[in-house]
């Protein structure tokens, strides 16, 4: 016999990890921005980095969304999941070949794969903390476990 999924019910996270995943998705982004912007470079391969940023920061986000409805119950189709994963390892790989065939120092090409790397996690974890602030207002609302709420009874 087949079980349904119950809802999962997530902590709302703290202030402070709010914080330090929008400064990591901000920092790793804006210093691989920056890096591209100084790079002695070809406008074409600017763009190719600039693409794999975004196309990376999007699948990063489109799997953590994919994951999290999953655990929530809603419907996921195997084949965008599994689409999700390829995405993301793709930019990953597509990053690493253009680095390893890149005319740059050894220093720039470890730079730009730490600051694409931090922007991925910080992409993950902002993605995450909307879901989960999300998900705690909404509980609240239903009379879930949120504070003062024996006031409201009385």
């Amino acid at each position: 016999m087949a079980t349904t999924p119950t809802p999962a019910h997530f902590q709302k996270p703290t202030g402070a990890f709010i914080a330090a995943s929008w400064a990591a998705l901000a920092l790793g982004a804006i210093v691989y921005l920056i890096g591209l912007w100084n790079a002695q470079m070809q406008l074409n391969e600017k763009g190719y980095y600039f693409t794999i940023l975004m196309y990376g920061l999007f699948s990063a986000v489109s799997l953590q969304k994919s994951v999290r409805d999953r655990l929530e119950g809603i419907a996921v189709t195997g084949i965008y999941f599994g689409l999700c994963w390829v995405s993301l390892l793709l930019s990953i790989a597509l990053l690493a070949v253009g680095l390893f065939n890149a005319s740059l120092a050894s220093s720039e090409k470890g730079f730009y794969a730490m600051a694409f790397l931090l922007s991925l996690f910080g992409a993950v974890a902002v993605q995450k903390n909307v879901r989960d602030v999300g998900a705690s207002k909404t509980d609240g609302a239903l009379g879930g476990d949120s504070p003062g709420e024996d006031a409201r009874e009385a």
